[in-house]
């Protein structure tokens, strides 16, 4: 019998645990988790529906939505894909629902379907399920693996990294001679105090460009104002494309809003149509490109153009409102986590493993899975797809090893 530890009580854990077991019944396998419980993520992920995977099947269109990780990814989606990840939910008894916007959520549409799947088929699997139980040390000896925590001790021939990118627990692999990233956090909404959207929580955009000045970093897409600043599709798309350039400023920078997606000369020229089709009526009183009303109304406001009519507003007037609607420059001065579906951009470098193993090049036997590598994706799916993708080649090759050692 060979024994199996897995680090980490969350999705990418119990998936490679019950995957290894299925696989391989005869190996002993345990979960340690270092809370009193587990799968908590995935019991907020989603808005508590559980975003369980993506309804885009091709590998070339899943590792587009991947910032860091994702060309690596790609065989690892060939073997165990998102219609994989389907099925095997639907045979697991879990059957799922794919959304317009192709996001896939068990039918259920409530995160604690997927953790009763799991719970139950890991005790009906006889996994061991140890809490409250922090990973202290890894030592390997000869060909085995000495996972110590603070009550026990357990030799294992492999041991499973799933932990997530806690920043304490990266700094424990570096012991292991294997390089780490850093952990900065990669999806996560704008912090601005402006008087140009203060008081506008609500309103949403449909289709906005942005850019971060005096970088390459750029996205487009929905946009919305908050209690805090910004956020949206497109905000949380820019955070995660510019994790780590954006950490390195300490999320002081200046965002460039263009609320139309056309050019400044395209929308003046609109503008004076405007003017010139309604010259006596008020500006205020207009409807503008389809833009809120809400929105169009506090502008001109900040702009000290309530009292104006469109055939007063001169060139200066023109020229200025054109440059607030397509290149308004904005003051970030930090940022907050996107509710509770926060992803990091760390963990240990993919150069240390192999890649369709997931095993490490360095020490054998030791094998990682989830958020603990140094792959990150936007929502929608993704980061619990790596999960699985990783999780399962994992079980294929102990399976395979299994194998081999009985022939």
């Amino acid at each position: 019998m060979k024994r199996v530890v897995v680090v980490g009580g969350g999705a990418a854990g119990f998936f490679a645990a019950i995957n290894i077991k299925e696989k391989s019944p005869e190996h002993e396998v345990i979960i340690l988790e270092k809370t009193k419980k587990v799968l908590q993520k995935v019991r907020v992920s989603g808005g508590g529906r559980c975003n369980v995977t993506n309804g885009r099947s091709l590998p070339g269109e899943l590792i587009k939505f991947y910032p860091r990780g994702g060309k690596k990814l790609y065989k690892l989606i060939e073997k165990f894909g998102t219609t994989d990840m389907q099925r095997w939910l639907d045979d697991h008894g879990v059957p799922t629902h794919i959304e317009n916007d192709l996001r896939v959520f068990p039918a259920s549409n409530t995160s604690q379907t997927i953790i009763d799947c799991f719970l139950g088929n890991a005790q009906a699997l006889g996994i061991q399920v140890i809490l409250d139980t922090p990973l202290m040390s890894l030592i390997q000896a000869d060909d085995m693996w000495m996972v110590n925590c603070p009550k026990a001790q357990y030799e294992t021939d492999a041991v499973v990294i799933a932990t997530g990118s806690s920043p304490q627990f990266l700094k424990k692999l570096v012991s292991l001679n294997l390089k780490v990233n850093p952990g900065v956090p990669s999806l996560f909404t704008f912090h601005i105090s402006d008087k140009r959207i203060k008081g506008l929580q609500g309103i949403a955009f449909p289709n906005v460009s942005l850019k971060v000045a005096g970088t390459k970093l750029s996205e487009s897409g929905p946009m919305l104002i908050t209690h805090w600043g910004l956020s949206g599709p497109s905000i949380l798309k820019l955070s995660s494309w510019g994790a780590r350039e954006l950490a390195t400023s300490d999320y002081q920078f200046v965002l460039i809003v263009n609320y139309l997606s056309i050019s400044y000369e395209e929308c003046r020229t609109r503008l004076q149509e405007l003017v010139r089709s309604s010259p006596k009526k008020k500006l205020m009183n207009h409807s503008f490109e389809q833009l809120p009303k809400r929105f169009w109304t506090h502008l001109i406001e900040t702009l000290n153009l309530q009292d104006k009519t469109t055939g007063e507003l001169g060139k200066q007037a023109l020229n200025k409102l054109s440059e607030e609607l397509t290149q308004a420059h904005f003051d970030v001065t930090g940022k907050s986590a996107f509710k509770e579906e926060f992803v990091t951009c760390g963990g240990v470098d993919l150069s240390e493993v192999d890649l369709s193993t997931l095993e490490s090049k360095k020490h054998d036997g030791l094998f990682f899975s989830g958020e603990v590598l140094d792959i990150d994706a936007l929502t929608g799916g993704f980061n619990f797809q790596a999960c699985w993708s990783a999780s399962w080649a994992i079980s294929e090759f102990l399976e395979k090893q299994k194998k081999g050692n009985d022939t």
